[in-house]
């Protein structure tokens, strides 16, 4: 988004701001009308069928400000049903818009649903993809960029431009094959290749001597990249609705599912320089590239393509503990960052996931806590709010590993509203994974080697942890989060890894108040789309 398209939104907030002095105005409303279509392109040089909206891979860019009621229209002209999940967007009080098969119905073929929320108290950089089947591995995902308003400031001059950076691993494979491999029980192949915004190649252009923003999100199924771009420093300021502390770094890993923002300022002689994203911790290095060009330049790239951070896992668990939060900054809300002292509040349970991938019935599965979750064909949210039984099981699994063989289930964790929960991540295996929460953001206090014991709380970061959505486990390895369950609703704690995701490594955490009003959580859609046990139910 340029200075010019940055200055309409503000304005425009701005004008909102104002004639709230004479009426209390709504937060703006942005109306949108998306078509889903297959399309047929070549992105790693083979023509395959892809998954476009209103035309366009990847998706088009939201570009949004704090608190805008978005309204989207999403027709579905697939063969399939489909849904869209806004990765990161929490979604306040309105787990019924998060659009994942535990809370919605999927549209169905010809058919068409209207998305209504809002990116409530949030800024950053955020991303929208499929969650149903394997769409994902076809497109369908695209860039939400969420900006400040313009009475709130934010802790860095605004940048010249600001560019959206959609990286990912991708399969030459189309996504029906692709799932038909996981449904027979085989786990995916390596990747064929790395994409940027969609492309093996593209251009990102600016003028010497002026600074940009690089908004970096992994959208791919599987692996972690780092990120770099030659000659140039990175300063990172947000990452995933955090400011943060503004660091230098030369590369960033950004693992499945994660996103930031870096300033880079073009600071050197005018010629064209390398974007590059590769592969982590793979035997085989994949890499993409782009070009950023200066405007004046009249050189082309030139030179090897610079290469990654030649250590591996204990450089990127060190790197990951550098991310701090800005505490005297401000985040959507006037109040700074740091003004909520997370690391004093006592939490209130504490659960352990385990991951793992066991054969359940011979075929491969992924589990946590020896529970490997199954799609129901009603979901959980339509079940909880109808009374429907047999949906899901809130006895199905526990809230720390235990022995014994591993089940087929439809786990949901029960928590009360406004509980305070550490959650361990501990993977005993040998492969690199990557976990999402729907509806929140949570502090990752600590990362550690080995397993996770009481006694590593010495070791966690109570003071400036940032905030985000998504957060890497290193293998043979644990990392822990700290969330504030403020947000009543039916979530998806799920991996990022979208194999893993697929053959059961999910469970859903119902967040509840037995006080049923709006300031807790907004009533069920007029509009909400009725499947399974729940069709002929009314809102």
């Amino acid at each position: 988004m340029g200075k010019a398209v940055l200055l309409q939104l503000l304005f425009g907030a701005l004008a909102v701001v104002l004639s709230a002095s004479v009426v209390k105005a709504e937060d703006p409303y942005k109306f949108y009308t998306w078509t889903v279509t297959y399309g047929t392109l070549s992105p790693l040089g083979v023509p395959q069928q892809v998954i476009l909206i209103n035309g366009q891979f990847p998706g088009p860019r939201l570009d949004v400000v704090t608190n805008d009621n978005i309204i989207l229209n999403l027709i579905n002209k697939l063969d399939q049903p489909f849904l869209l999940t806004w990765n990161g967007i929490k979604q306040r009080k309105n787990s019924w818009q998060d659009g994942v098969l535990g809370t919605n119905c999927p549209i169905p073929p010809n058919s068409n649903y209207t998305y209504k929320f809002q990116p409530k108290d949030q800024i950053g950089t955020f991303t929208y993809f499929p969650s149903t089947k394997l769409h994902r591995a076809a497109g369908g995902f695209g860039g939400l960029n969420v900006y400040s308003r313009p009475r709130i400031p934010i802790p860095y001059p605004i940048p010249e431009n600001d560019f959206t950076l959609l990286v990912g691993d991708w399969y030459k494979a189309s996504h029906q094959a692709l799932q038909k491999s996981l449904d027979s029980g085989k786990s995916l192949p390596y990747p064929n290749g790395l994409l940027i915004n969609g492309q093996a190649s593209s251009t990102f252009t600016g003028d010497q001597g002026k600074t940009y923003m690089f908004r970096v999100s992994n959208v791919g199924l599987s692996t972690s990249l780092n990120f770099r771009i030659q000659g140039h420093k990175m300063k990172l300021v947000e990452c995933e609705g955090s400011h943060t502390q503004q660091n230098i770094y030369d590369s960033l890993d950004v693992h499945v599912g994660q996103s930031f923002s870096v300033l880079v300022t073009l600071d050197q002689p005018p010629k064209d320089y390398y974007i590059v994203a590769s592969t982590r911790f793979t035997r085989r290095v994949l890499t993409a590239t782009a070009v950023l060009h200066y405007s004046n330049s009249h050189t082309s790239v030139s030179g090897p393509v610079p290469a990654g951070p030649g250590y591996q896992f204990h450089w990127s668990m060190q790197q990951a503990r550098t991310f701090r939060w800005n505490l005297t900054a401000n985040a959507a809300r006037p109040n700074p960052q740091g003004s909520y002292h997370y690391g004093q509040i006592v939490p209130t349970k504490t659960i352990v996931l385990a991951s793992s991938a066991p054969l359940i019935n011979g075929t491969l599965r992924y589990a946590f806590n020896h529970v490997s979750y199954v799609n129901p064909d009603t979901p959980l949210k339509l079940a909880d709010y109808f009374n429907i039984p047999g949906v899901f099981s809130f006895d199905a699994i526990q809230s720390v590993p235990s022995g014994g063989p591993a089940i087929l289930a439809t786990p949901v964790l029960p928590s009360s509203h406004h509980d305070f929960l550490e959650i361990v991540f501990q993977n005993n295996e040998r492969t690199m994974q990557s976990v999402h929460l729907d509806g929140y953001d949570f502090w990752p206090v600590g990362y550690g080697s080995g397993q996770w014991q009481p006694a590593k709380r010495r070791t966690y970061n109570l003071v400036d942890a940032l905030t985000r959505h998504t957060v890497q486990v290193f293998p043979n390895s644990w990392s822990v989060i700290l969330v504030s369950l403020d947000n009543q609703g039916m979530w998806n704690l799920r991996s990022a890894i979208w194999e893993r995701q697929y053959l059961g490594q999910q469970l859903y955490l119902r967040v509840w108040n037995p006080t049923q009003n709006l300031a807790n959580e907004y009533n069920i859609p007029s509009n909400a789309l009725m499947c399974g046990k729940a069709v002929g139910r009314h809102p």
